[in-house]
């Protein structure tokens, strides 16, 4: 029970709704796209799922023949009514468990995301506090609004380490970004920081047909499943600290880019070359530097 290119048209107009472009509202109208996100996401009927940008439900009703449970949040007041209406129409078809989808209208961007308050939110329009009750793994799958995608699962990463994984469907240079390695011409400040929290590859790309309305970009699926942090990393908010000054002047030597942060002793410390540029150094001379900052720098020096 996935949705076709007709039944999106329909739902959209009985509703009175039109995709936002401002939003990046683009949505999936393929039925085996969808299932094969929920596939990658490996999930079954003891996990928790979060999708964010449902839209009008395509992906949702493909996690849904998984078992999992599933909060879906949307920014989008008409789509969250119509979202609601296609759970409710699959709830009396039998294709849906009742209680394992919920709806939450909200802006992905604004909560807080500190703390796994998916399993005991209360909705605001119906006033009613939803539980949740299966102990398994908390993953994101989504087809992320694509104005939203970098910075929120950089935020995910930072602030929810409840969240174990990631199966999202973003923008193909988005994605090439995140899982990016040293010299590459995509490898920047997101793709360090997606190292230090997960391991992230892309795992299938998606054409720009499948979608209503079609994007002006190709597609990619990235999955990113957490790992464990080494304690002999520096501590994260330092790091990724030198790394934004450093590839906010990316085509400067780290001399240039660094100055008055990071003096030659420093840079003799870590064993780093200092007329190196910042797409020049994996993530362990990135480490090596960040440490010995750390190491050396004044309190005045501080962040």
């Amino acid at each position: 029970m996935t949705h076709s290119p007709q039944r999106l048209r329909e739902l959209l107009d009985s509703h009175g709704l039109a995709p936002r472009r401002e939003r990046g509202q683009n949505f999936v109208a393929d039925p085996n796209t969808v299932r094969r996100i929920a596939a990658l996401a490996e999930i079954g009927p003891d996990d928790r799922v979060i999708e964010i940008g449902p839209g009008l439900g395509s992906l949702t009703l493909a996690l849904a023949e998984t078992g999992a449970d599933i909060t879906a949040v949307e920014v989008d007041a008409g789509l969250t009514a119509a979202l609601r209406e296609v759970i409710a129409d699959g709830v009396d078809a039998a294709a849906i468990t009742p209680g394992r989808i919920r709806v939450v209208h909200a802006d992905a961007m604004a909560l807080d995301w500190s703390s796994d308050w998916t399993a005991h939110y209360r909705d605001p329009i119906e006033d009613r506090v939803d539980t949740g009750t299966t102990p398994g793994s908390v993953s994101v799958v989504a087809n992320l609004p694509y104005n939203i995608a970098t910075p929120l699962i950089a935020d995910l990463l930072d602030t929810a380490p409840w969240i174990d994984r990631f199966v999202v469907m973003i923008q193909r240079e988005v994605a090439e970004r995140l899982t990016a390695d040293v010299h590459s011409s995509a490898y920047g400040a997101i793709s360090i920081k997606v190292a230090y929290w997960a391991d992230a590859r892309i795992v299938g790309h998606v054409p720009a047909s499948v979608f209503i309305p079609r994007p002006r970009v190709d597609s990619s699926l990235v999955r990113i499943a957490r790992h464990r942090i080494d304690p002999d990393w520096p501590e994260p908010a330092p790091l990724f600290d030198l790394v934004r000054r450093a590839f906010n002047q990316r085509r400067k030597m780290l001399r240039r880019s660094l100055a008055g942060i990071v003096d030659d002793s420093i840079f003799a410390a870590a064993g780093i070359d200092p007329t190196q540029r910042p797409q020049d150094l994996d993530l362990a001379a990135w480490y090596a530097l960040a440490n010995a900052w750390l190491a050396h720098r004044s309190p005045e020096a501080m962040p």
